[in-house]
């Protein structure tokens, strides 16, 4: 009988063999990488509870969630920097489980490698939170009780991690207390602005329009610019959700060794390389659900610039959402296909960095004979309105 460990040493190297398969060869593009929530230690609900906040209590709620639900939105409007005190109590049934389970969930096991929960780091059945727009906001983990400070204002939901043909029975009690910001005065982030000093017409005739592959076909449009240290750049994607993809096959390899069954090794694939300022880029940043990943996510390229304004560093980005194949006209393969309003795609970027709170300032840039519509590098079609997005990041002193 094999042992326990040589069996995982074996799963591993299973696992290794399929990567290195489906990122070598002529279908190599074919899954290319991949995105799930950045690997982060999972919150435990605390064995005492939480000293009582000190400050005023605004409002205070009582509701229930029934199994068979994913999300119900609380009615409660939170504002930025309001501390927000969740607990819960219940029981969950799941009829492949004997045993129920609490608001902090189930255990995940291997199989949960191929179900996709809304929060990956927490098992199924754990309650969890989101502030502002549910399909942007990087949801939290509550379990049997959480004390956030709001990094935004916007509505509270609480929901079940769970998929919605994989429902339990059962219900959670869910109590929600929220105290006003310390001083009083709510925080306030991402102001939207007509202009951001400095970005200008100037600006823009040093930064191409369009990024392009090796050979200098042109390829995706620059459609957003974030100001803010290399520090506070990595820092806004993580919070938000977004994964740094690998830079190469060798790393993908490597995390999964070190990293064991975690979805996040498992299905963190390399980026291919485009160019812009005559060289690859800086960062890959992905965020897609991971079972439909090889087909389907959002994804962006991102090169700091050889300049800087006003002292501050300028990241330029160029951000698609694939939506499925298509042929490649270079070279007779397949490809990803883009979807062809771009502009979806960086609204997607503006929303889900906004809702991180690290965001101050968000303006919309149209450049001198700006750019409608156009083709890939690979032969697909897409169209914007031709505005780029400008986010300049708060400054943290890193």
């Amino acid at each position: 009988m094999l042992s326990k460990s040589l069996v995982r040493v074996r799963l591993l190297l299973l696992i290794s063999f399929f990567i290195l398969a489906c990122t070598s060869g002529p279908q190599a593009q074919l899954v290319q990488q991949s995105a799930v929530p950045p690997p982060q230690a999972t919150p435990q609900a605390p064995a005492n509870p939480s000293p009582i906040p000190t400050g005023k209590k605004r409002l205070s709620q009582e509701l229930q969630l029934t199994g068979e639900e994913s999300w119900i939105d609380t009615g409660i409007d939170v504002q930025a920097g309001e501390r927000v005190v969740i607990t819960a109590s219940g029981k969950l049934h799941y009829a492949d489980r004997k045993a129920d389970n609490g608001p902090e969930g189930l255990g995940r096991g291997f199989r949960d490698l191929l179900r996709v929960l809304p929060f990956n780091d927490a098992g199924r059945g754990a309650l969890i939170g989101c502030i502002g727009d549910k399909n942007a906001a990087q949801p939290f983990l509550i379990g049997a009780q959480r004390d956030v400070s709001s990094p935004i204002s916007g509505r509270l939901s609480v929901g079940i991690n769970q998929l919605s043909d994989d429902t339990g029975t059962g219900n959670y009690t869910v109590r929600v207390e929220v105290y006003v910001a310390e001083g009083g005065t709510p925080r306030e982030l991402a102001n939207q602005l007509d202009f951001i000093p400095g970005v200008d017409a100037a600006l823009f005739s040093k930064i191409p329009r369009r990024i392009g592959d090796k050979q200098g076909h042109p390829g995706d449009m620059v459609n957003f610019l974030i100001l803010g240290s290399e520090a506070d750049m990595q820092n806004v994607f993580t919070t938000a959700g977004w994964v740094k993809v690998d830079a190469d096959l060798k790393d993908t390899l490597l995390h999964g060794l070190i990293e064991s069954l975690s979805k996040q090794s498992y299905l963190t694939m390399p980026m291919s390389q485009l160019y812009l300022f005559n060289r690859p880029q800086d960062y890959g940043w992905a965020h897609a659900e991971p079972i439909s990943v090889v087909a389907s996510r959002n994804h962006l390229r991102i090169w700091k610039a050889p300049f800087q304004l006003d002292g501050v560093v300028v990241w330029v980005g160029a951000a698609t959402h694939d939506i499925g194949f298509e042929r490649d006209k270079r070279s007779n393969g397949v490809t990803h296909k883009i979807d062809p309003d771009i502009d979806l795609e960086r609204d997607y970027v503006e929303k889900t960095l906004s809702s991180t709170g690290l965001v101050a300032e968000i303006a919309h840039f149209l450049p001198d004979n700006p750019m409608k519509e156009a083709k890939t590098a690979t032969g697909g079609t897409f169209h914007s309105n031709g505005k780029v997005l400008v986010l300049k990041l708060a400054d943290s002193g890193k």
